[in-house]
């Protein structure tokens, strides 16, 4: 079952599902979940390696953070890949899954979104892959909203999440073992 709004800012309230919401979430967002903002944008560079029992991922750096005391806009070429973080961090109790799916403007302008979930109990900002799959640059401002978040009820047992990727840790150092 997919939570909707008012189950959805009851648990902002008691649980802090999401933080950082901006205004328009907090007092009328649309449809049956959140829309998350785009917080800071990563180039990604170097190797990555996935094994069976370890991984490394490739390098970053941060090409443009969020400042909601300053308006900024980054470039999005086409053809190039990023990985971007949320603005929120979302704090997910043991009976709720996240779905993501990226807003229609964003395939609109020729780019895609690429998402994963947050299990129950991962804490943390989000990371999700971005592409221009376009032939035209995009502009978009930081902060703007750019991914849907929808609240699944889990029934029965959960085991909670463990990676190493809690509290919106964006890469690896080196190789590591995986848990």
């Amino acid at each position: 079952m997919i939570l909707g709004i008012d189950k959805l800012h009851q648990l902002v309230k008691d649980k802090k599902l999401v933080e950082g919401l901006c205004e328009r979430e907090l007092n009328n967002p649309e449809g049956a979940g959140f829309d998350l903002r785009l917080g800071e944008v990563y180039e990604i560079k170097g190797n990555s390696f996935l094994g069976i029992d370890e991984r490394k991922t490739p390098e970053v750096k941060v090409l443009a953070s969020f400042d909601e005391n300053k308006k900024q806009s980054f470039v999005f070429k086409p053809g190039s890949y990023y990985l971007m973080k949320t603005v929120e961090k979302v704090n997910t109790p043991d009976d709720i899954l996240i779905l993501f799916r990226p807003r229609t403007t964003i395939f609109r302008s020729g780019m895609t979104l690429f998402t994963g979930n947050a299990s129950p109990g991962y804490c943390g900002e989000l990371i999700f892959g971005l592409a221009n799959l376009g032939p035209i640059e995009v502009e978009i401002e930081l902060g703007a909203r750019v991914v849907h978040a929808m609240f699944y009820q889990v029934g029965g047992k959960t085991n909670l999440y463990r990676g190493q990727w809690q509290k919106g840790r964006v890469t690896t150092k080196k190789r590591e073992k995986q848990i």
